[in-house]
């Protein structure tokens, strides 16, 4: 991943851009549950004339692909503007677009969003990084980049065809390691996070893009 990412521009500011997430907001939609999430959410365009930061807005998954919170719009707290404009993004974001666009070269625009992820796992109390289970996100495609992992165990990937065979799994265990989903075709999700020491700090950081076709 760190030689395709970097065919597509700069990750000279990885650093900075891995310790913004120590800037994530509370996932308050979760608050209810236990859950322990932080998050924060952009939406970007992305054409031939390159990709553009778009108003703040909400995130919405109809019920069908999000059976816990689907149905409503939910407003995230936004990615910080550093974050928006930083050369690692940026470079994510373009490879994206080529890679992706390559699968479906009928699409002209695509409606992007991004969620930096925090899951936090304590002692007694797992971490859920995909709480609604195995799903599909109702986009095109997606990609989940993991950026840090500490005093985690397991955090499994696991991807399925619609009937819930499964396919495969593979663990995202260092930085940059990804899964690249054709959310079209399969469902994915990620087993639960544990503090591997009980006594420490953990947590499970990742990126998730995701594209869908404008209309």
């Amino acid at each position: 991943m760190l030689s395709l990412l970097e065919t597509f521009g700069p990750l000279s500011d990885w650093q900075s851009f891995a310790d913004s997430w120590n800037a994530l907001e509370p996932d308050t939609y979760l608050a209810t549950v236990g859950l322990h999430r932080r998050r924060r959410h952009a939406v970007f365009s992305a054409t031939d004339e390159g990709v553009v930061c778009e108003a703040h807005q909400p995130h919405y998954q109809s019920r069908d692909y999000n059976s816990l919170q689907g149905g409503i719009e939910r407003w995230f707290a936004p990615m910080l503007p550093e974050v928006a404009n930083s050369a690692s993004l940026r470079s994510i974001l373009r490879f994206c677009q080529s890679f992706f666009g390559a699968l479906a070269p009928e699409v002209r625009a695509w409606h992007v969003e991004l969620h930096q992820f925090r899951i936090e796992a304590r002692a007694g109390e797992p971490g859920q990084p995909t709480p609604e289970g195995v799903h599909r996100d109702g986009v095109d495609f997606v990609l989940v980049l993991l950026v840090d992992r500490q005093n985690i165990a397991s955090g499994t990937t696991t991807i399925h065809t619609a009937d819930g065979t499964l396919l495969g799994s593979f663990t995202l265990a260092r930085p940059l390691d990804a899964a690249l989903v054709d959310d079209a075709r399969v469902f994915h999700g990620v087993t639960a996070v544990e503090p591997e020491d009980p006594t420490g700090a953990s947590h499970r950081d990742v990126l998730v893009v995701t594209l869908r076709r404008k209309a």
